[in-house]
C-alpha cells in the first residue's frame, strides 16, 4: 500500500496520507480518515516511510520539533529515518492517527490551509488552547474529532 500526497480530480484539497481507488477507470482520492480499520491497521503493520511523514510535515505545515512532541519521540528519531524507510507500529500508528485528523480537517473546512490555521489558533471549546496542543494523546485526538464532527454539522464554529 503505498501513500502519495497529490492532487486528485475529486479531492476537495490533498490529504496527508492518501489511497487511490478506482471507480469507472477513473483514480479517486480515499481520505484516510474514510479508511476501513482493515485498510488503517494493514497499513500501520507495514509502517509509515519517511517520505509519508515528510508529506504529512509538509501538508500540516508543522516542523520536526512539533512532531516530535505529538509523536512522543525524540527529533532524531524522525531524523534518523531516509526515504523509503519504515518506521515501527508505534510510531507509525501515531503518525497514522495524525493523518487522519488532518485528513478530516482538510475535507470539513475545504480548505488545507485554513484548516492548517484553525489547528494553530487558540480555541475556546477548549479552554484557549489549541487543537494542536490536543493531538499528542489518544485521547486529545478524539476530542479533536468529536470538535470537527461539530463544525461539520453547524454544531460550532
Amino acid at each position: 500500500m503505498t501513500f502519495k500526497v497529490k492532487e486528485a480530480a475529486f479531492a476537495y484539497v490533498p490529504n496527508p496520507l492518501q489511497k487511490v481507488g478506482t471507480h469507472k477507470s477513473k483514480a479517486k482520492v480515499i481520505p484516510v480518515y474514510k479508511w476501513s480499520s482493515f485498510e488503517k491497521i494493514n497499513a500501520i503493520r507495514d509502517g509509515i516511510s519517511k517520505e509519508d511523514l515528510e508529506n504529512l510535515k509538509e501538508q500540516a505545515g508543522l516542523d520536526y520539533e512539533t512532531l516530535a512532541t505529538l509523536l512522543n519521540v525524540a527529533k532524531a528519531t524522525l531524523h534518523n529515518k531516509k526515504g523509503k524507510s519504515r518506521f515501527d507500529t508505534t510510531i507509525s500508528e501515531k503518525i497514522f492517527l495524525l493523518a487522519d485528523v488532518y485528513s478530516y480537517g482538510y475535507e470539513v473546512f475545504e480548505n488545507k490551509e485554513n484548516f492548517n490555521d484553525w489547528m494553530k489558533k487558540p480555541n475556546q471549546a477548549l479552554g484557549g488552547a489549541s487543537p494542536l496542543s490536543y493531538l499528542d494523546t489518544l485521547y486529545g485526538i478524539e476530542e479533536i474529532k468529536h470538535l470537527i464532527g461539530r463544525i461539520e454539522y453547524g454544531v460550532y464554529s
